[in-house]
């Protein structure tokens, strides 16, 4: 299968091109900047469609990861328009006007846990204990800022392209995936030990920790829920949280994945926050004093 990924040097980029297999699939990964990986490399800016639109040819679904940086993040609520909100916007429009050009079969959308983020921010700190709302697949777009917006407005240009050119559209509303380095549960916060920010076992740190065990997805999780979306056919339009089975997590359908995604949705081995033994590597961690990257955490104990 032929696979173009925008944003592909990106930490999610990484994810999908170290754990898919590359015999089955040819990536074509494109970026603003040049980086050797798994298939054939492309510079161009989505926001420039004359350049991309020569590398959608032949290809048979599109994963669009690219962000342009500067909406002032998920922690901003200001709601003013502003050239990268803008810059965002005309990069979705691109990519999906050259995928439908093109006639792909499928686009998969990097969208985001802030297109219903305030779902969290109206009700934390209670809902990383388990004690606030939860939102399922029924949940309404309630962005938390203006990059929670360009998620939304994604996902809805998405059920346009779907229902109105005949092309499948996969909204991944992906929670928290981080680099190799970090990828467990505790990673925010052994994230913020490194950069001098708290010590362990502080308050901020607890905090992370709790927050990160609702909505963190592995990097091989994430990478077969991409899987599953290229695999699928019967899907037309439709969007899927990205998360791992934590115990605590507030994005909550797995099961709506699995009835839409049929046998092909990983709700078996997905990868369990709670279970994984983080407090136990973090102790060994500090008690060797090797870094947290080093250790590999067992999605299956």
């Amino acid at each position: 299968m032929d696979v173009l990924v925008t944003g592909a040097n990106g930490t999610v980029g990484t994810a999908i091109t170290d754990h898919l297999d590359d015999e089955r699939y040819d990536f074509t990964l494109l970026d603003t900047e040049d980086r050797d990986g798994p298939g054939e490399t492309v510079v161009a800016d989505v926001r420039d469609y004359d350049a991309i639109r020569p590398h959608f040819d032949g290809q048979d679904a599109l994963v669009h990861l690219a962000l342009i940086p500067g909406t002032g993040g998920p922690d901003s609520r200001k709601i003013g328009w502003s050239e990268p909100l803008a810059d965002n916007l005309e990069g979705i429009h691109n990519v999906y006007e050259a995928a439908i050009d093109a006639d792909l079969d499928s686009i998969l959308f990097a969208s985001s846990n802030h297109a219903v983020g305030m779902v969290e921010v109206r009700n934390a700190p209670a809902i990383y204990h388990d004690e606030g709302a939860r939102a399922d697949h029924t949940e309404p777009h309630r962005p938390d800022s203006r990059y929670g917006l360009t998620k939304s407005y994604g996902e809805d240009l998405g059920r346009l392209a779907a229902e109105a050119h005949d092309v499948r559209f996969y909204g991944l509303r992906i929670g928290a995936v981080l680099d190799p380095e970090y990828d467990h549960p505790y990673g925010y916060a052994e994230r913020g030990v490194d950069r001098g920010d708290w010590e362990r076992g502080s308050d901020e740190y607890d905090e992370r920790v709790a927050r990160l065990k609702g909505i963190w997805q592995s990097r091989r999780d994430l990478a077969h829920m991409i899987e599953c979306c290229l695999r699928d056919d019967s899907v037309e339009w439709d969007h899927f949280y990205g998360v791992s089975a934590n115990d605590r997590r507030w994005l909550d359908d797995l099961d709506h994945a699995g009835a839409r995604l049929g046998g092909n949705w990983p709700v078996g081995p997905l990868a369990r926050s709670d279970e994984i033994g983080a407090e136990r590597v973090v102790r060994e961690c500090i008690a060797t004093a090797a870094p947290m990257g080093i250790v590999r955490l067992s999605s299956t104990t």
